[in-house]
């Protein structure tokens, strides 16, 4: 099977991110969306809470399952037999990053190989700190984030 992983903070999950997963869903057999964990890093949103989001996000694509993880990507990549990491690209400052750590990842495992999509135009300057930021000063950000995004991101900064 053709499976690839397409790993993230999803901090939040962003139409972008939707967007990316659609448009590889056409492509690979399955897609595991990887949340990766990392607990040294402060998130606006739990990863049961980005977990719960991204299920209902992608429950329309039966080729696509969501996952949480946090070692190293390629570890999980090779446990699940997936060849292809999926990394999203919005510009030259992400392709520079991006490349960099898929020649770190291929050096750790040479059968993984990365595949770049850039994102569509419309969702061109979605940065998930800048669409909290956003948010937090009570911005307009239903054309950035799903509707259930807009909602929790909104529980969020009322608790803030």
């Amino acid at each position: 099977m053709n499976i690839a992983v397409f790993p993230g903070s999803f901090d939040p999950p962003t139409n972008g991110h939707i967007n990316i997963i659609q448009r590889a869903s056409k492509i690979f057999e399955h897609i595991d969306v990887l949340i990766a964990v990392n607990s040294s890093k402060q998130c606006l949103f739990s990863p049961d809470e980005r977990f719960s989001m991204l299920e209902e996000l992608v429950k329309s694509y039966s080729n696509v399952s969501v996952h949480k993880y946090s070692g190293l990507v390629v570890d999980y990549a090779k446990a699940h037999d997936a060849k292809v990491l999926i990394r999203g690209i919005r510009n030259s400052i992400d392709f520079s990053y991006e490349f960099d750590l898929s020649l770190m990842n291929h050096k750790l495992n040479p059968e993984i190989e990365t595949f770049f999509i850039p994102t569509d135009q419309k969702y061109l300057v979605l940065k998930s700190s800048s669409i909290k930021e956003l948010a937090k000063f009570g911005g307009d950000i239903s054309e950035m984030v799903p509707e259930i995004v807009r909602v929790e991101m909104q529980k969020k900064m009322s608790e803030l």
